[in-house]
């Protein structure tokens, strides 16, 4: 399965230096990460900005991203090795929000358009904005672990540029797939596994998590 990060400071923050870590984690996942990556970031506008690539994370030696508020990190392992192409790689957008995941459900009885099981997530979830993404997300979570014979995971960054909607639910393996958490000298950090360069005390984020990060 596919690992995230997240690192959020209200005043900017250099993310190459999360970047570096997060490659790291990567290549010695203990699953396959190399089908791509992609992240997202806001610029001083408070607008989306983009990066996709097909190679591997830790192949890419991009680094040059500039300073900002929020930046997310999205690196692929493609479920049954399948559609591995460059379109399909996370975050997703709709102009307004980014979507990234992780997980796999089994047996999941959802309809909604997308190429891949992660871009259905997305449109399903969104179906039911009526202008409150949090309680958006909070029922489209619940009717979709409904109608799931077996959320193996579930994890996600629901983002719009004043807030991250965070899910984290598992049916198995927490040592694989739970996420962890860390602040510091106002730079929060939420990842698939310890940065240990920023921090050497992480917490975990519980099992059945679906909350609101504040970006400000």
């Amino acid at each position: 399965m596919c690992r995230l990060l997240l690192v959020q400071n209200a005043k900017g923050i250099d993310p190459n230096p999360f970047l570096k870590s997060f490659r790291r984690i990567c290549q010695n996942s203990r699953e396959y990460q190399g089908h791509g990556w992609g992240c997202a970031w806001l610029d001083a506008d408070s607008s989306w900005q983009f990066y996709h690539q097909i190679a591997p994370i830790w192949q890419d030696k991009k680094s040059d991203f500039a300073d900002t508020t929020l930046f997310l990190v999205h690196a692929r392992s493609a479920f049954r090795d399948e559609g591995i192409k460059v379109e399909n790689n996370m975050p997703f957008s709709d102009g307004k929000s980014v979507f990234l995941f992780n997980g796999e459900l089994q047996g999941v009885r959802i309809k909604a358009d997308g190429r891949i099981g992660a871009e259905k997530i997305y449109n399903f979830i969104k179906r039911f904005d009526k202008g409150d993404l949090a309680a958006a997300t909070r029922k489209g979570v619940e009717i979709i672990d409904k109608r799931t014979r077996y959320v193996r995971a579930m994890n996600f960054f629901l983002a719009e540029p004043a807030a991250v909607q965070l899910c984290s639910w598992f049916g198995e393996d927490p040592a694989y797939f739970q996420m962890h958490s860390a602040s510091r000298d106002n730079t929060r950090v939420i990842c698939s596994e310890p940065l240990a360069e920023f921090a050497e005390v992480w917490d975990t984020i519980p099992n059945h998590t679906v909350q609101t990060l504040t970006i400000s």
